[in-house]
């Protein structure tokens, strides 16, 4: 096909073939376009025509894509990501009277601990915007961008996609949470004595903090994996449990005055909090505004 050719070609259909592909429901694609399930049903059959391919096969609820389709959305993706960018750099963004849907990829820490100032602030300065969050790690976060599922994420981060750009927000301080009113902190014995609580996603019962304390010859104990920070107040509450968890997190979940944070009694080896995004929205006024507020309310200060 020669570019000629692309006249005959419905840009609305494209944007329906991405929009299948995320979803692969076509009631949810037809709640995200604003379209009728049967208007969704008419562009696949279109699509279907047009790239002579079944590229969805239903499969129970959900659809499943063919391998032909699978090939087109990766081809199709970062076309997509130019067209919007191109058409996108050509107008002004204005938070007050903006509509759009912004979609993050946040680490359970960061949504817990520095989303809710953020969330705040873009509120009141674009009250009509809508934020969508899904849940992102060093092991989601490149899928999601890569796939389009997110513009931006904001985790500890590894590899990325080739387009992907980075920038450090700050270093990963930890503090370490308990619920007894003991004073002063605790010592490295009573550290390692204490039973532990670890925030693990993936259900890992060891992390970054266990090669620490093995690199001093030292072991803790933990007896409860869960997947989110949110629970550790009520769990530490009472007992003798103890976390260890990044400083920011710990300061949302001791703001009450339930819990004690207090500093590692040994050397950690800090990580690194990271934004990042789709190198082809680089230039997009509204992603641009985004990032600025995340840099604002996310980043050391």
């Amino acid at each position: 096909m020669n570019r000629n050719d692309l006249r005959r070609v419905d840009m609305n259909l494209l944007v329906l073939f991405e929009a299948l592909m995320i979803e692969r429901n076509l009631t949810r694609v037809g709640e995200k376009l604003f379209i009728t399930q049967s208007t969704v049903s008419a562009a696949l059959a279109r699509l279907r025509e047009l790239f002579d391919d079944p590229l969805l096969i239903r499969s129970g609820r959900a659809m499943e894509p063919t391998p032909r389709a699978m090939q087109i959305f990766a081809e199709l993706g970062p076309a997509m990501d130019v067209i919007s960018a191109a058409i996108s750099r050509a107008r002004e963004f204005d938070p007050a009277n903006s509509c759009n849907v912004f979609r993050l990829g946040l680490s359970d820490d960061a949504e817990f601990g520095l989303f809710p100032a953020l969330l705040q602030a873009l509120r009141e300065e674009a009250p009509d915007i809508s934020v969508v969050v899904r849940r992102a790690n060093f092991l989601l976060m490149p899928g999601l961008l890569a796939s389009g599922e997110i513009s931006v994420g904001v985790s500890y981060t590894t590899d990325l996609p080739a387009t992907a750009k980075r920038r450090k927000l700050r270093d990963i301080g930890v503090r370490v949470l308990r619920a007894d009113d003991r004073p002063g902190p605790l010592t490295l014995d009573e550290y390692c004595a204490r039973p532990h609580v670890m925030v693990s996603f993936s259900g890992d019962m060891s992390g970054n903090i266990d090669l620490d304390l093995a690199r001093i010859g030292r072991c803790r104990k933990v007896v409860l994996a869960v997947p989110q920070f949110g629970s550790l107040r009520a769990l530490l509450r009472n007992t003798e449990l103890i976390a260890t968890v990044p400083d920011y997190a710990a300061c949302a979940l001791a703001d009450d005055g339930s819990l004690r944070a207090d500093p590692a009694p040994f050397d950690i080896t800090e990580a690194e909090l990271s934004m990042v995004w789709s190198g082809a929205q680089d230039n997009d006024p509204a992603e641009r505004w985004l990032r600025e507020r995340i840099l604002q309310f996310m980043a050391t200060q």
